[in-house]
């Protein structure tokens, strides 16, 4: 299967539609992904091409491409991309895990997540990359605004492969390091790490000055743990396994996940960043359309 065809689900996408990300980073005095850039034009570095769209100025069509395909495309310089977002997708091994309950792996759903996101982000015409991870960086596309990117983001996410342990505290150190220009940055992960390595992390992103959103995605088993009879559980990530009676089990585990659950959210508040707890076994497309309204709802009261 396409893998634009795959992760750009038509439900999702059509719920979605009319709405925009906005950052509340203000970047060289505008709100970026809302208005052109007041340096429009006067960097000398080239990006990349992008169609044409009508409304564009034309001073900026590139005619020698013209001539040889008879599109229109226009130049890009660096400055022209008003907002930047990079996704960092979660692909260790405990991303891959998917109860009877749920319709995909929490990989699968992170993967839909990231596919929604870069499709408006590009078509609001600005930039997003991808980053996938597990106990190092494993991918990284640097920013395109432009309908190759988003095919060659999917790509990226379809050939992504998962295993190996989480080591996120660490990465987001090197990748707070890799992303030099402000922007957003969303990361969809289930966060299953040791918290203060992941807290450090999260801090050097803000040190960046970064606008930074957590999405934090679960199974539903591992929240409501909802065993019943005597169950061999494998952990993931060389954890090994365990025969246990989850009934004598079910109050003491749901009170430490709830815990961890709390250590993330009070993480992400004490730097001021964006938190939401997605079920895979809730529709991706209401998740994601009441995220994005309450943050445009946000962006304009500012």
């Amino acid at each position: 299967m396409d893998a634009l065809k795959r992760f750009l689900d038509p439900t999702t996408l059509n719920r979605l539609k009319g709405l925009e990300l906005k950052a509340r980073l203000i970047v060289e005095g505008y709100v970026s992904g809302m208005h052109k850039s007041p340096y429009h034009g006067f960097s000398v570095e080239f990006a990349e091409h992008r169609e044409y769209v009508p409304g564009d100025d034309l001073r900026y069509v590139d005619w020698k491409v013209f001539g040889k395909s008879d599109r229109i495309y226009l130049k890009q310089y660096d400055e022209e991309t008003n907002f930047v977002c990079h996704l960092l997708v979660d692909t260790s091994e405990s991303m891959t895990y998917r109860s009877p309950k749920a319709m995909f792996s929490k990989l699968e759903y992170a993967q839909y997540i990231a596919a929604a996101f870069a499709y408006l982000i590009i078509h609001q015409q600005d930039a997003v990359g991808l980053a996938t991870f597990d106990t190092s960086v494993r991918q990284f596309l640097r920013p395109g605004s432009t309908a190759v990117q988003l095919r060659q983001l999917c790509h990226t996410l379809e050939q992504s492969p998962s295993g190996g342990e989480s080591s996120i505290g660490p990465i987001f150190h090197d990748l707070a390091e890799r992303i030099k220009r402000r922007g957003l940055v969303v990361i969809i992960s289930d966060f299953f790490d040791d918290p203060e390595t992941l807290k450090k992390g999260l801090k050097h992103f803000q040190h960046r000055r970064h606008d930074v959103v957590l999405l934090q995605v679960i199974d539903p088993e591992e929240q409501d743990f909802t065993f019943v009879d005597p169950t061999l559980f494998k952990g993931l990530e060389n954890l090994g396994e365990q025969l246990t009676e989850p009934r004598a089990l079910r109050k003491a585990y749901q009170k430490e996940f709830e815990e961890f659950l709390k250590t993330i959210r009070s993480s992400a508040r004490d730097f001021r960043m964006d938190y939401v707890l997605m079920r895979t076994d809730q529709p991706l497309e209401v998740n994601l359309h009441e995220f994005l309204s309450r943050r445009m709802h946000r962006a304009g009261r500012r």
